[in-house]
């Protein structure tokens, strides 16, 4: 097959581009270049903007298209109609966020009620609320565009190597260092089920290889605990001289501590959570999940190749989490 991908050279695009030419597959990545304009892959580059700037697409046929780029509607809706002719199945890389009501006993199946935004025709994304609304105008595009041969991927919290986002990444890299880690009690907190970048790909290009239609969220374990992702990165990643400190939730809110972006997988209660999400189908339709002890391996083995001294997008740094540390032992003793 030859494959279209909207944007394939970072994270999971990148890792789905390499999942299909490991099954064979031809592969154009459509994107500005600017991300990474030469990837290490034997793929076809084309050049442009989704935002206007679709001529490398014209007049080209592909067996199958993957959206991993498509956050707006307005813009999804170009691709999609121009594209409409020209490839018999069209995946869209969507996201679990779509959901409306997401609570930490809330099983999340893809007939639950979806996210409605006030303002349809708004673009910016930096709100949580608007990202999942807009992700559901763009699944609807899709579907509009080209009914009865679309994929509609609902994917959860990805982590895995090449990951820019750190959210995952922080947790098997601090533990590794060692010492008195901060976490968010209690460790029988259940967290979102995040899926490594790789089974997702490895579903997707299958699911494209067997024409599979349908809307489908895409995840991990549901029931893994806090608890259980940082022992596992304990006894997999090397820290077996790290002791966790679980700080209650009250503490951590109290001292402005960011639950997502100072502390990756926390989210406190009463706040949109997705630990519910049900991947259930998905796996029926032949999903396939490695063992969390090796993510967190390749995760740390591609996060020591990085450049020192790298700012990470997501986590505490090492000073204010030693602060905050010292405030929770004052706390504990004075509470004691």
């Amino acid at each position: 097959m030859n494959i279209l991908i909207l944007g394939g050279t970072r994270f999971v695009g990148r890792h789905i581009a390499e999942a299909a030419l490991n099954r064979g597959h031809e592969v154009s990545l459509f994107n500005r270049g600017h991300s990474d304009p030469n990837p290490p892959l034997d793929v076809e580059p084309l050049r442009g903007n989704r935002d206007g700037d679709l001529k490398a697409l014209a007049g080209r046929h592909w067996h199958a298209v993957i959206d991993t780029s498509g956050y707006v509607p307005r813009i999804v809706r170009a691709s999609a109609e121009l594209l409409a002719g020209a490839v018999g199945h069209y995946t869209f890389i969507s996201t679990a966020s779509v959901y409306a009501h997401a609570g930490p006993e809330t099983p999340l199946h893809e007939t639950s009620p979806l996210l409605e935004i006030d303002d349809p025709a708004r673009e910016d994304t930096d709100d949580p609320k608007a990202y999942g609304g807009l992700k559901v105008l763009c699944e609807r595009v899709v579907e509009d565009a080209m009914p009865g041969r679309n994929l509609l991927v609902r994917l959860s919290l990805v982590a895995g190597p090449l990951d820019p986002t750190d959210r995952f990444t922080y947790w098997p890299a601090r533990i590794a260092r060692g010492g008195a880690v901060l976490a968010p009690a209690p460790p029988e907190r259940k967290v979102i089920p995040f899926i490594d970048a790789r089974d997702a790909a490895r579903w997707i290009v299958a699911g494209i290889e067997a024409r599979l239609t349908g809307t489908f969220n895409v995840g991990g374990r549901v029931g893994l605990t806090f608890g259980d992702v940082l022992e596992t990165c304990r006894a997999a990643g090397g820290g077996r001289e790290a002791s966790f400190v679980w700080a209650s939730e009250a503490f951590l809110l109290g001292h402005g501590v960011k639950p997502w972006t100072e502390l990756p997988l926390w989210v406190p209660r009463g706040r949109h959570d997705l630990a519910g999400l049900d991947s259930t189908k998905a796996v029926a339709a032949g999903l396939h999940l490695r063992p969390l002890a090796d993510t967190i391996r390749d995760v740390l083995a591609w996060d020591r190749t990085r450049p020192e001294g790298l700012a990470r997008r997501a986590g505490l740094p090492a000073e204010r989490e030693a602060e905050l540390l010292q405030w929770w032992q004052a706390a504990s003793g004075a509470d004691g």
